[in-house]
């Protein structure tokens, strides 16, 4: 009996072990995902020409966004300069649909988007839901372009990806020591750490449609 005893003791030490470390991992994605805003463009469909579209319209907006958004010194910066600029950003990218000769609806907004597992030159940022310029072109219905905005990771090299020196830069400016090597790729625990947020957020998920139904 004794012996049973304590082995049950020891299974439940670690299972309240483990369900302390989920809650400081998803805590500590909550922590830098609020830092940052990430930009997402999605494409009417996975056609060639709507691909391409996708790209082109991504081109305009960055080149429209990058010298107001380059010098931001805070996420509440650039969040009120990508609120004002909505609507110009929205009339960019219709005409240069326009200009490809569709004439496709297109939609923007800087809202809350869930993103699954995403990876970016040195970084890997878990699914979850962040804070996002968001553009969907027509029936966005097509693969997605991504970056992050804030720091501001998309005006480094647009074709090419980013310099592990400038992602450092840029990120340690708004993160912590701790956040920062959470997502960086070489980091081994980062695998574990994502898998358990991404089985975590299908939870919730799961719940939230659960109370929904």
């Amino acid at each position: 009996m004794r012996k049973v005893l304590i082995a049950f003791f020891i299974a439940l030490f670690c299972f309240m072990s483990t369900i302390s470390y989920l809650n400081d991992v998803y805590a500590n994605r909550d922590n830098y995902k609020e830092k940052l805003i990430r930009f997402h463009v999605i494409a009417n469909s996975d056609s060639q020409n709507d691909q391409e579209l996708k790209l082109k319209v991504r081109d305009k907006i960055i080149e429209f966004l990058s010298p107001k958004l380059e010098k931001s010194e805070s996420i509440e910066e650039t969040k009120n300069i990508i609120t004002e600029n909505i609507q110009n950003i929205q009339k960019i990218a219709s005409d240069e649909i326009k200009e490809n000769e569709k004439e496709y609806k297109v939609t923007a907004s800087l809202d809350y988007s869930n993103f699954p597992t995403k990876k970016y030159s040195n970084i890997v940022l878990p699914a979850g839901e962040y804070k996002a310029l968001k553009v969907v072109i027509g029936e966005g219905k097509g693969k997605n372009w991504w970056c992050v905005m804030f720091p501001p990771l998309c005006f480094v090299d647009i074709n090419h990806g980013i310099t592990d020196n400038k992602t450092e830069k840029n990120l340690k400016k708004v993160l912590t020591e701790e956040e920062y090597k959470m997502i960086l790729v070489d980091n081994k625990e980062v695998k574990l750490k994502f898998k358990i947020v991404e089985i975590l957020e299908k939870i919730k998920n799961k719940n939230i449609k659960l109370h929904l139904s």
